[in-house]
């Protein structure tokens, strides 16, 4: 079994409980004009984050040093400093301003109290200086050298977890989904997705919701994050062959005015999961669950994956 044969080979540490339950909407589905929704619930084992940090962890040595960075409400950072202290790592984070919602605040509060060092830059433009300070201070925190994780968790060992995550989807539906929507930031997520759903021979069409800038959320760089990852796969001899044109992603555009703005349409999409008991935020989820209410949109089995955990 391919899921088998990679936490073998890259030895993953353990922090989520798997696999997350895929949760029929059936009556949300009927509002949005749909023959079958489903939720793949990542939220409830802390987020999608958590998929890639067992990799990004894996052979660290005790008492390391993570640095990494995100916006101020960034998720990823905050599921890095629970996941470090949980195993008794610590985090230095450097952030970069977005626009203040209840959760972003929600978010940036949670991460001061679960990192080791936060540095704030005041813009976009001193973030290259924070992330200097965030290092320089890493080195002091730990006994070895600092040990670095992109922004999002955007690396080919995190996105491992994400393709497992879409070999325990084949297991629990019955045929292939017409459609998987998933919000597209630093791309891992989707590239995992990709890489799943071409190994599982689906002609399922994933749609990747861009709620970043284009230069950091974007087709080509989703589908590199895929192709190196399926590379690092086949270097440890597993038989990995995917051929390069069955990793297809379509991005769509969702981001509106800038990351962490929220959108009109988004807050209807939330508004409107609400009222079935699904709630969503205003960054990732809201904007992503906003292209099944498209007027152009005409999809009828669809797999929405539910990224985000509340702090």
């Amino acid at each position: 079994m391919l899921a088998t044969k990679i936490r073998t080979a890259f030895t993953p540490c353990s922090l989520g409980a798997w696999p997350t339950p895929l949760e029929a909407q059936p009556a949300l589905a009927r509002a949005l004009g749909l023959s079958m929704l489903w939720l793949k619930r990542e939220d409830l084992a802390g987020g999608n984050k958590i998929r890639g940090l067992e990799f990004l962890f894996a052979g660290a040595p005790p008492k390391s040093v993570f640095v990494t960075i995100g916006g101020t409400g960034s998720s990823h950072c905050l599921a890095t400093a629970r996941s470090a202290a949980a195993q008794g790592h610590r985090t230095a984070v450097a952030t970069f301003p977005q626009p203040e919602t209840e959760t972003s605040r929600a978010i940036a509060a949670a991460t001061d109290r679960a990192a080791d060092l936060v540095v704030r830059a005041c813009a976009m433009v001193t973030l290259p200086w924070a992330v200097l300070r965030a290092w320089r201070a890493a080195r002091r925190l730990g006994s070895g050298p600092p040990r670095w994780i992109p922004g999002g968790g955007a690396d080919p060992r995190a996105v491992l977890g994400h393709l497992l995550a879409t070999l325990e989807l084949g297991t629990q539906l019955d045929a292939p989904p017409d459609t998987i929507v998933v919000p597209l930031g630093t791309g891992g997520t989707a590239a995992g997705i990709a890489l799943g759903v071409a190994w599982l021979g689906w002609s399922t069409d994933l749609v990747a919701a861009r709620v970043a800038p284009p230069v950091v959320a974007n087709r080509w760089r989703t589908l590199r994050l895929a192709r190196k990852t399926a590379a690092l796969i086949r270097q440890t001899g597993i038989e990995f062959n995917v051929p390069r044109s069955a990793i297809r992603v379509r991005v769509v555009d969702a981001m509106g005015k800038g990351y962490g703005h929220p959108t009109r349409e988004g807050e209807r999409a939330r508004a409107l999961a609400a009222e079935y008991a699904v709630r969503l935020d205003p960054t990732y989820g809201a904007k992503a669950f906003g292209f099944l209410q498209r007027a152009d949109v005409n999809v009828q089995r669809v797999v929405f994956w539910h990224t985000f955990a509340w702090p």
